[in-house]
């Protein structure tokens, strides 16, 4: 049933989380414009009640009633914005899918976002977590975005220092988190582009193809394939990607760490200290392949959390707890869950 608002009660939210987690909410609205936030915020009623933003549902384990209201980002839209001596500005409406936002930049012949090819959910999602994947982040190619501020009303703009951006982090999931609803986002996209291949694995598929000199199609072909390789589909087995960040710890934890471990898999950061594989943390815990009721780590990658089936977000929030448990008793390591329980 609906109102003047468009809104549904006790809305199935099964398809709207990769997690394939067979929720309710008990309020749902669907946003195509900023009026209807404007809308809302007027209404003394709806805006009391506590809100959920949500996009691809890539990141969230929801519980079986979803309590809150709410909100669908789908507004759609893909645009060429500017450009000046350096960079090419384009920018896209929240609701986009961020892979095929990445495939309509590479088909514009601008390159910059191809190592974050087929990293699920949508463009107004991407700033909130900072995604990054294979040696670049979000913020590398962030120029600003537009966002509704609950508090005030206004549409504003945001800079990158304003949306104070870190590992998978950033202020809209602190200070600004329930405030402030992202509408729009602009990257700029540099005119003279350069490979990263950073990564074994990347700089090996593309060798392996005999590739001598790769364009940004080539790697963001790279990108797809390794992570296809890896990682399983949404459509097939219900997953939230990666579910724990790789912890960041001293150079003196990484050296009693590698004096037990030799095999231990380390990167070092620009600020002396090393980031861990959680996945090789949880594979060497012995998790990879097992499962808590019907909720499982995933055979190919131990990073990733799977539903076997069924799966409620009370066995997900069990498995993963159970594996912080063990990683922590052996490596004496906190995992930080990087999908939001709600």
């Amino acid at each position: 049933m609906t109102n003047k608002f468009s809104l549904f009660y006790d809305y199935p939210l099964q398809k709207l989380n990769t997690f394939g987690i067979a929720a309710c909410a008990r309020r749902f609205m669907q946003i195509t414009q900023p009026e209807q936030l404007s809308a809302l915020r007027d209404d003394p009623d709806l805006s009391a009640l506590p809100r959920l933003i949500l996009g691809g549902g890539s990141n969230l384990v929801l519980s079986d009633q979803v309590d809150t209201l709410v909100l669908h980002m789908s507004c759609l839209g893909k645009y060429i914005v500017g450009e000046d001596s350096n960079n090419v500005l384009v920018q896209a409406e929240a609701g986009e899918s961020w892979h095929e936002f990445v495939l309509w930049t590479l088909k514009q012949g601008l390159g910059g976002l191809e190592n974050l090819s087929l990293i699920p959910g949508t463009v107004g999602a991407a700033p909130i977590q900072n995604i990054g994947a294979y040696g670049v982040e979000m913020q590398d190619l962030f120029h600003s975005l537009k966002a509704f501020d609950f508090a005030t009303g206004d549409i504003i703009i945001m800079d990158k220092a304003a949306c104070q951006f870190a590992y998978r982090d950033s202020i809209f999931k602190h200070a600004c988190k329930d405030r402030m609803v992202i509408l729009s986002v602009t990257f700029a996209l540099p005119k003279l582009w350069q490979a990263r291949l950073n990564y074994a694995d990347v700089a090996r598929y593309i060798a392996t193809k005999g590739i001598v000199s790769p364009d940004a199609g080539d790697v963001s072909d790279a990108i797809i394939a390794i992570r296809q390789a890896k990682l399983p589909d949404p459509q097939v087995i219900g997953n939230a990607g990666s579910f724990f960040k790789n912890p960041v710890v001293s150079a003196a934890t990484r050296d009693r760490l590698m004096a037990e471990y030799p095999a231990l898999v380390s990167y070092l950061q620009e600020t002396g200290h090393y980031k861990l594989a959680a996945g090789w943390l949880i594979e060497q815990s012995g998790w990879k392949g097992q499962a808590l009721g019907r909720a499982g780590v995933y055979d190919k990658q131990a990073l990733v959390l799977v539903n076997l089936g069924g799966a409620t977000g009370v066995e997900v929030r069990a498995l993963a707890s159970r594996i912080q448990a063990d990683v922590r008793a052996r490596f004496d390591v906190d995992l930080e869950v990087e999908p939001v329980f709600v």
